[in-house]
């Protein structure tokens, strides 16, 4: 506890200036070392689960996903999806496919190699890099680029993870999903998402003040949703690969995947909300 408690005390004040106040080149450059990690321990328990992906395609298509994100937001400053990103996915399909069918010597593993780096790419990469947007696109509740909604983001994400965890140690008792991570609770989930709604109450009363109280909260339950099953879709990946962490790189928490799973559905949720939402208004 008092490890995990040091680790995240060091860890969050450099990751507050990053997501809010570094200029782009910054984020893009941690943004792009964040997944590339993240995607080495994605490789990592794939491995464990038997499959042999090519690691090599997934971090060059997950670095020029973020690319491809910063370079649409030129040309379309609302941040609403566009071509660049979906044009980076089709051309990693391809390149997997193609390396694939001559670098697999027993073809019995080719479906599972492609399968396994493709849904890197998009499981990883394609989701952060739509903190891209979020960050410095003009959204419909913030007219110019703006710090608020990925603040907003972590902030949420953050209160229901630390609020899921202390509720479910001091009063878990039904099991949330068993059979792919035992430990997590129904209580600790409702409580993680009781966490969230207070977080984003006093975030749209005191800073993002741009937005009405009652879109962001339901902006909130919908970012500490996707969350939490992004959370249960990482454990599941571990539980298939028998493993406990995704690797040690944080004292107390395990790996960068472990921390972070839950932005992974989070980030792409609140991102199509808010492109959704400036589009319906336009």
């Amino acid at each position: 506890m008092a490890l995990r408690t040091l680790t995240a005390l060091v860890l969050i004040p450099p990751v507050v200036y990053v997501i809010g106040w570094a200029p782009e080149w910054l984020f893009l450059l941690v943004l792009i070392s964040t997944v590339e990690r993240s995607l080495y321990e994605y490789f990592v328990i794939s491995q464990h689960a038997g499959f042999k992906p090519f690691a090599a395609v997934g971090y060059v298509a997950c670095a020029l996903l973020c690319l491809a994100q910063a370079a649409e937001l030129r040309r379309n400053p609302s941040g609403a999806p566009g071509a660049l990103a979906f044009v980076v996915v089709l051309l990693a399909l391809a390149l997997t496919l193609a390396v694939a069918l001559v670098s697999t010597a027993d073809l019995k593993q080719y479906l599972g190699s492609v399968s396994s780096t493709v849904l890197g790419i998009l499981y990883i990469g394609g989701t952060l890099s739509c903190l891209v947007p979020l960050r410095f696109s003009r959204q419909a509740l913030s007219p110019a680029p703006s710090r608020e909604p990925v603040l907003f983001l972590f902030l949420v994400v953050w209160a229901g993870d630390m609020f899921a965890y202390f509720v479910g140690r001091l009063m878990g008792r039904t099991q949330l999903f068993g059979r792919v991570s035992p430990k997590k609770t129904v209580e600790g989930a409702m409580g993680g998402l009781a966490g969230s709604l207070f977080i984003a109450w006093g975030f749209a009363r005191w800073f993002w003040q741009t937005a009405d109280v009652k879109t962001v909260m339901l902006l909130a339950v919908l970012v500490a949703v996707a969350g939490q099953i992004g959370d249960l879709v990482e454990s599941g990946l571990k539980r298939c690969a028998e493993m406990k962490d995704s690797g040690g790189l944080l004292p107390g928490h395990g790996g960068l995947l472990d921390r972070i799973d839950s932005l992974i559905f989070g980030a792409p949720a609140l991102w199509l909300a808010l492109a959704l939402k400036d589009l319906w208004r336009s």
